[in-house]
């Protein structure tokens, strides 16, 4: 027995009594998922039944190897009879390597037994489908399967990765592409979708021994028998991957392959809500041994057993109606997704869907730059607004980061509730970011680093919108008095009104110094610690937006620099709001130059502390720069090379006479030589003359 004291703070103590650090972060992902909309379609949330039996006890068993063969093809009542399961297992080997496995074969053999039988079709009963459950993700169901049909350099067809295939299906950078010699279909570049005869003619030409159907990014349900037909020309085996939609396929929103491909996989954890994990089927019995050996001992070792136990769970659920018509309405929503984009004028790559997501063609967003909209800084707006999404690459694209498409799934939306109405809302809300961002990117040593920004009264507007439909959708979260970390929702929206107490705001960073020198009028940077001064902050438009009193406080233990803010109470929550949008880099804040940048980034947090800080009046808000300048000139360092909203002093900024700088080289006089000359001599290919001098240059 374990000490009292053992048992209180290891192993029967609660998370929050072992380690708190843990259990606030999964509460803030928890947090995370409620407020924000989450429409990355290979998401979706796990019932809580699933987790449940994904934390349970048998996350403490290895189980290498696997079930007796005699309870893979078992019922599911007999399969439960535990006095007859248990008296064989008492009384023979198995084919485990370990012992201490008893209830393990439950729940591995339940599991398969549930996959076949929501899998089963009028072509194949769930006596005759053999199910895999021990792939660790998708990628090692489908290495697995490249391991048992085909050899290393054999000829390979999946669909291209910037077109809609999968790494696995070919990328140059996966052991797909590395290993084996790939041929990869696209779409049509008359239609965007898929074209049958071209894909024959593809296969007939290079004859591989296995073709790869099913996608990640390509939105149309594939055709099962055109496939199984070009296969069966060339004398290629099948491969089904259906990661993404496996649940709409158990629910009839989606063809299901079982019965036409030789091999299917899925993951588990998308459209079926399941654990993390997948699954391999065939109904070939000799086809499915082969398999077995390839995922063990093939590539794995000791199996997860408390994947196969919420496995079990989630397959159950999805036999029932109420999960078929989820399915049935996730599909739904992503047709009226696809309509009310389109409706609003953007374009979809390959012109539509008819499964769980759609593709967005930023193509067709005309930004008032002129420069492309890419998929990275979208996504990363759309993040921040509490919309989340991810980049992709759609036909035409030829670099993964310059993507210019948007995966946008309905799965997790779905499950919270959303019908057509509510989706078309979330659609005029991404129409709405992305149709406002300001596009323009830099050129770094990588290349293009595409870049945007929004105007912060829209985003907060979208901000606010979003929140809204998250809270009408989700049960109210605890309140650990924490500040949740991630900035939106309504707590500072400028909409919520003055706070309920006298509030400041702290900035601090590593940056915080530059940072507030160019947000702020006044001299900032000659702030000591204790130091307290007045200052304005300008809109984009160069008027006041807000007074603020400022104090230096000492650095905290990192040396991070800090400072303590405070504004009238009408302008606090606006003011929160653009100073977080300023550290996070995506606000406009200077119409004159897109590409200017506000140091960063910066931390900012509110708090009730106002260290003795004044009021301040507030009666310069909205004036322009000029007049607030000349009624308020202490609030003002106009020898700062550069504040946001400095180019509305133009008029009142003293501008030296300064004398116009012109060089002569000297005639007929002898160039000079650095003591470093010889050095640089022996290391640099080129010396120049510059100014009077022998200079190296690159």
């Amino acid at each position: 027995m374990p000490d009292s004291e053992y048992w209180d703070v290891y192993l029967g103590a609660d998370l929050g009594v072992v380690d708190p650090d843990v259990d606030a972060i999964i509460d803030f992902e928890e947090e995370r998922q409620a407020r924000k909309l989450i429409m990355i379609p290979s998401e979706s949330m796990a019932p809580l039944a699933v987790r449940q039996a994904l934390g349970s006890v048998f996350n403490n068993v290895y189980a290498e190897g696997y079930p007796p063969l005699r309870m893979t093809r078992d019922d599911e009542d007999l399969l439960l009879d535990y006095p007859h399961q248990l008296a064989y297992y008492r009384r023979y080997a198995d084919r485990r390597f370990y012992k201490g496995v008893d209830y393990v074969h439950f729940v591995e053999t339940l599991a398969q037994r549930r996959a076949a039988l929501i899998f089963a079709n009028e072509r194949v009963s769930d006596k005759n489908i053999y199910v895999n459950v021990q792939p660790l993700s998708g990628a090692a169901a489908n290495l697995a399967v490249y391991d048992a049909l085909v050899q290393s350099g054999d000829t390979v067809m999946g669909m291209d990765l910037f077109q809609g295939g999968h790494l696995t299906h070919g990328s140059e950078f996966n052991f797909s592409g590395k290993r084996y010699h790939v041929i990869s279909y696209g779409v049509s570049k008359s239609t965007g979708k898929l074209d049958y005869d071209e894909i024959r003619d593809l296969a007939r030409r290079n004859r591989p021994k296995m073709i790869i159907a099913g996608f990640t990014s390509y939105t149309w349900a594939p055709d099962w028998a055109a496939f199984r037909s070009i296969a069966d020309e060339v004398g290629a085996m099948l491969l089904a991957d259906i990661s993404h939609a496996a649940g709409m396929a158990t629910a009839g929103a989606y063809p299901n392959p079982i019965g036409i491909a030789d091999v299917v996989t899925c993951t588990t954890h998308k459209t079926l809500c399941g654990p993390r994990g997948a699954i391999i089927m065939t109904t070939d019995e000799d086809l499915g041994k082969q398999i077995d050996l390839a995922v063990f001992p093939g590539e794995q070792g000791g199996p997860h057993t408390q994947k196969f136990a919420a496995m079990a769970v989630a397959f159950k659920i999805a036999r029932g109606e109420p999960f078929k018509r989820m399915m049935g309405q996730v599909k739904e929503n992503a047709a009226a997704l696809a309509e009310g984009l389109t409706r609003r004028g953007l374009k979809l790559a390959y012109g539509g869907t008819d499964t769980h997501f759609c593709m967005l063609d930023l193509n067709s967003v005309k930004t008032k730059t002129g420069a492309p909209l890419r998929g990275e800084p979208a996504v990363r707006i759309l993040d921040m607004a509490g919309i989340v999404a991810n980049k992709n690459t759609i036909p035409g694209d030829a670099l993964t980061a310059l993507g210019m498409g948007i995966r946008l799934g309905t799965p997790w939306l779905t499950q919270r509730g959303f019908g057509v109405a509510e989706i078309d809302r979330v659609a005029a809300l991404i129409h709405k970011t992305v149709t406002n961002i300001q596009a323009f990117s830099y050129t770094g040593l990588s290349g293009e680093l595409p870049r945007g920004k929004i105007d912060l009264d829209i985003f907060e507007e979208i901000k606010a919108e979003v929140a809204e439909l998250a809270a009408a959708s989700s049960a109210e979260t605890e309140d650990r008095g924490r500040e949740y970390p991630h900035y939106f929702g309504a707590s500072a929206s400028p909409t919520a009104g003055a706070p309920a107490e006298p509030s400041a705001i702290l900035v601090s960073g590593d940056r915080a110094v530059p940072g507030l020198a160019q947000i702020l009028t006044s001299d900032v940077a000659a702030l000591e610690p204790g130091g307290q001064q007045l200052g304005f902050i300008l809109d984009p438009d160069g008027r006041v937006m807000a007074e603020a009193a400022v104090m230096r406080l000492a650095q905290d233990e990192y040396g991070r620099d800090r400072f303590a803010l405070r504004t009238h109470a009408d302008q606090h929550a606006r003011v929160l709001n653009w100073l977080r949008g300023l550290a996070d880099g995506y606000i406009l804040f200077d119409r004159a130059d897109l590409f200017a940048k506000v140091e960063g980034p910066l931390v900012v947090e509110e708090t009730t502390d106002l260290q003795g800080l004044p009021s301040p009046e507030g009666d310069a808000a909205g004036l322009p720069a000029p007049e607030a300048y000349r009624k308020h000139g202490d609030h003002f360092e106009l020898s700062k090379t550069y504040f946001v909203g400095h180019q509305a002093l133009a008029e009142v900024r003293e501008t030296p006479d300064l004398p116009v700088f012109a060089w002569q080289e000297p005639e007929n006089e002898p160039l000079k030589r650095t003591v470093l000359y010889e050095w640089h001599k022996a290391h640099t290919r080129h010396i120049v003359p510059f100014a009077g001098w022998e200079m190296p240059v690159w």
